[in-house]
This record gives C-alpha cells, sequence and structure tokens, in this order.
C-alpha cells in the first residue's frame, strides 16, 4: 500500500466508552465497517469474568454484557472512565488498570478485522476523545501494545467524524464545519476547515465525563429514590438490581429517541419487588438531564470563540455519537444556529472508526478522498513557575506541530546557575491541577544578581 514502510491493511479502531467499532480503508473498496463474530457493527466495550465456579472464562463484548447483571462484581464497563477497579477472578479480588481492559477490548477489535481480512493485522489507528491528556492518550497507546497493535497514530474522535463526513461529501467539498460529538462517556466538539481534501481543524473542546452513560445515570437516580419512596427498597445497595435497572434505563432512553413515551419494566428487581412497572416520558427523561444538554451547548459556544468563528459561519453541523440520536440534541443545536438542520448523512455510530480507517490508508501510502489533515494541541502546555503557578506557552487550540518560545522567565535568586523546570499540561491557574508531562535541569546559566538573567 505504497512506500511507506507500512504492510498490509491499517484497521481504524474507536474505542468507545460504551461501545467500540472498528473498520478498513481497502483500495478499489472503500472503507468497511467490520461485524463482530455476532454480526453486529459495534461491539460492547465490557469486558466480564465468571467465578471459579463457572470456570472463571473471560467474556468480551456482547457475551460479557449480556451476563453483567448475574455477574456485577466480575463484570467491568466504562474503562475510559476508571482508575483502577477490583474484579473477582478465580474467587480472588484482582486490580486490572485501564490500559489492561481496554487492550482486552481492542484485541477483540483486531480478531475481528483478522476473521474479516483473512489475515494477521498488527497496524492500527485508535481513536480518543479529543479532550483526553497527555497521559490519557499514552495509556491508550499503551493499551494497543498490550493487545499486540502497532498503533500508528492517536487521532481525535470528532476528527475523525470530520475526516468520514468529508471523504462522504467528495474530494471538492469546502466550508466551515462544527463536529457534534456525544457518545456513551465523552462529549467532543471540534471546528474544522475543508478545503479540497485539506482538513484543518481551528479549535477542539469537550468533556470526557460526559455522555449517554451519565443520562443513563440520572435516570436510574429517579427510579431508584422513587422505588424507596414506593417500596422502601434501596436498589443502590444491591449490585444485581443495580445492573437490570441499569440495562432498562439504557432500553429505555432509546426507545424516548423515536417515541415520546415508554415504560420501565422488570421482573424480580429486588426482595419484595416482585414486578416493576412505571412510566417514563421523553419530556422527563429531557428534563432530567437538562443541565447535561445544556452543559455541551456551553462547550460549543466556547470552543467557536477560540476558533474565532461566528456560528452564522458554520456551513454544516455533524452529528457523531449514539446520543445524538437523542431528539433534544437535534433541537437545541436548531434552535443555537437559527434554525440550521444538523447533517445526518453519516451513520453516528461507525463514523469515528471510518474516518480512523481512512487516516490509517493515508499512512499506508493510500489516500482515499486525498485527505489532509492538521489538527490542534487540545489543551494548553506550559510551566511551573514561582508560586505553584501555571504559566502557559503553548496555548490550548494551536496548530500542531509548533514551536513556540518565551522570553519573560528570569532567575529568583542571587548568583543561580541552575533551574529546575516542570512541564505541564491543562487549564488550571495551578500547577497541582494541572498533568506533570516531565522535568529537566537547565544549567550553565551565569552566575548574576536575582531577575538579571531572562531564560528562553
Amino acid at each position: 500500500m505504497g512506500d511507506t514502510g507500512i504492510s498490509g491493511e491499517v484497521i481504524g479502531i474507536d474505542l468507545g466508552t460504551t461501545y467500540s467499532c472498528v473498520a478498513v480503508a481497502r483500495k478499489g473498496r472503500g472503507v468497511e465497517i467490520i461485524a463482530n463474530d455476532q454480526g453486529n457493527r459495534t461491539t460492547p466495550s465490557y469486558v466480564a469474568f465468571s467465578p471459579a465456579s463457572a470456570g472463571s472464562e473471560r467474556f468480551i463484548g456482547e457475551a460479557a454484557k449480556n451476563q453483567a447483571t448475574l455477574n456485577p462484581r466480575g463484570t467491568i464497563f466504562d474503562a475510559k472512565r476508571l482508575i483502577g477497579k477490583k474484579v473477582e477472578v478465580k474467587g480472588k479480588p484482582k486490580i486490572f488498570t485501564p490500559e489492561e481492559i481496554s487492550a482486552m477490548v481492542l484485541w477483540k477489535m483486531k480478531e475481528a478485522a483478522e476473521q474479516y481480512l483473512g489475515k494477521q493485522v498488527i497496524n492500527a489507528v485508535v481513536t480518543v476523545p479529543a479532550y483526553f491528556n497527555d497521559s490519557q492518550r499514552r495509556a491508550t497507546k499503551d493499551a494497543g501494545i498490550i493487545a499486540g497493535l502497532n498503533v500508528l497514530r492517536i487521532i481525535n474522535e470528532p476528527t475523525a467524524g470530520a475526516l468520514a463526513y468529508g471523504v462522504n461529501q467528495g474530494p471538492d467539498k469546502k466550508g466551515t464545519i462544527l463536529v457534534y460529538d456525544l457518545g456513551g462517556g465523552t462529549f467532543d466538539v471540534s471546528v474544522l476547515e475543508i478545503n479540497d481534501g485539506i482538513f484543518e481543524v481551528l479549535a477542539t473542546g469537550g468533556d470526557t465525563h460526559l455522555g449517554g452513560g451519565d443520562f443513563d445515570q440520572r435516570v436510574m437516580k429517579y427510579f431508584i429514590d422513587l422505588i424507596k419512596k414506593k417500596y422502601g427498597k434501596d436498589v443502590s445497595q444491591d449490585p444485581k438490581a443495580l445492573g437490570k435497572l441499569r440495562r432498562e434505563c439504557e432500553r429505555a432512553k432509546r426507545v424516548l429517541s423515536t417515541q415520546t413515551q415508554t415504560r420501565v419494566e422488570i421482573d424480580s428487581l429486588i426482595q419484595g419487588v416482585d414486578y416493576f412497572c412505571e412510566p417514563l416520558t421523553r419530556a422527563r427523561f429531557e428534563a432530567l438531564n437538562l443541565d447535561l444538554f445544556e452543559r455541551t451547548l456551553e462547550i460549543v459556544k466556547s470552543t467557536l470563540k477560540d476558533a474565532k468563528v461566528s456560528k452564522g459561519r458554520i456551513d454544516e453541523i455533524v452529528l457523531v455519537g449514539g446520543s445524538t440520536r437523542i431528539p433534544k440534541v437535534g433541537e437545541m443545536l436548531r434552535k443555537a444556529f437559527d434554525g440550521k438542520e444538523p447533517c445526518n448523512g453519516i451513520n453516528p455510530d461507525e463514523a469515528v472508526a471510518y474516518g480512523a480507517a481512512i487516516l490509517g490508508a493515508n499512512l499506508a501510502g493510500d489516500r482515499p478522498g486525498g485527505a489532509i489533515l492538521f489538527d490542534v494541541t487540545p489543551l494548553s502546555l506550559g510551566i511551573r513557575v514561582h508560586g505553584d503557578l501555571m504559566s502557559i506557552v503553548v496555548p490550548r487550540n494551536t496548530p500542531i506541530p509548533t514551536k513556540k518560545s518565551k522570553g519573560e522567565y528570569r532567575t529568583v535568586k542571587d548568583q543561580q546557575t541552575g533551574l529546575f523546570i516542570e512541564v505541564l499540561q491543562g487549564e488550571r491557574a495551578r500547577g497541582k491541577d494541572c498533568l506533570l508531562l516531565g522535568s529537566f535541569r537547565l544549567t550553565g546559566i551565569p552566575a548574576a544578581p536575582r531577575y538579571v538573567r531572562r531564560i528562553f
């Protein structure tokens, strides 16, 4: 696939909080979304370990999600949000890192691709939320290594969605687009300029703890409180009952995307409640989550401001992520953009993997649609200065690659000949609230009174 030194196909993997997807772009065939062994084009990002009495088996994907209510202690999901979680393996608690759990999901996607292509797959492009910091990106790459993948590139999810949209529109597509990416666990928004196959990200923003799972939690809390009031039972203290409620609330949320009312029905919910059945309207669902919906609009506005683009300049609003099927999302965006209709031309569940596969083909020397990508740094980079302050050197949304220098730093002690410099990432004023990327010692500064020597 070209003289790039990369042999074989490069798969694109959308490693999602709740669902994952894998795709491949092949010359003459375009982009193909690869179904898993169950015939489904997306796979739940679930991993489970059965109890020792059941043989201590490992399950990934549908098999893991299907047994979650019966085996809540041995089931892991939302790995993107995990720091560490104890699960029971062979009867003993075991701690898995997010990298290990994500690696198992990536391995499942790799396996699906190998079965589809009929050969071993090594190279991949893996997507992450645009607002992931450096540590989270490195952890995702490590997960790929554990899964036996050579991760050629980590790409932002909304950028991948924009690639999918732009390539589908054809090589002559031009304009300013806003990608609104609301998934199961994260929210991202990016503003891009597309011009003859060149994709230039102007700004990106997001929240790594805002998505469909949070909507489910609000609905769950509503029913937990209702059950406590009506039956005197606390479902939150029963893992199996909680698992049943979570599954039913997720189902109800999906139904409300096409209907205005549904019923939440659960057999044998908890001791003393043999049959639970309560109505849930779309209006109630929207009211429970109104502040979360509004939070996404705040991020849209701040990202437009960072991009220095007025809402009137947006030619197209591209919806990515399964949670964009919620009617309230389209309604809010239409109102915010003076009646402009969001684009539904790409499958929101598959767009990110689709775009990742396009980039993968580009890296391998093939260029579906001739796409060329220019991205930005999602978070500011700087150094810790006196008083534990974060001094920004590279502001967020700076086009990359970039080179920046700042001449305002000076020695703070008399006869100082060296400096210990800590490099930080983040938007907080205090260094302790930002991510430490690394540190180094600068020596050889000519001795002089304090404040005399400037450090570039």
